[in-house]
């Protein structure tokens, strides 16, 4: 299955793929209505100073999230198998 992380803790500029998103309803709801589905590709644009929230791209947009809620987002790295 290769190496996976959360999305609040990918590195800022890596791309990673969706491979699941969970979490609380209707923020899991929120993520998969703006393009956030499995197969997406993401990438960390920046965090706050103080570490939260981060900024992640996809699908043309870039959208801001709290650390809890990215954690439930599970990605794959580009490159890994």
């Amino acid at each position: 299955m290769g190496k996976q992380l959360s999305m609040d803790r990918l590195p800022e500029g890596v791309r990673a793929q969706v491979v699941a998103v969970g979490g609380e309803y209707a923020m899991r709801r929120r993520l998969l209505d703006l393009g956030l589905i499995p197969g997406t590709w993401v990438t960390c644009r920046g965090r706050a100073p103080a570490g939260d929230p981060g900024a992640y791209a996809f699908r043309g947009c870039v959208v801001a999230l709290r650390a809890r809620d990215a954690a439930a987002v599970i990605l794959r790295p580009e490159g890994a198998l």
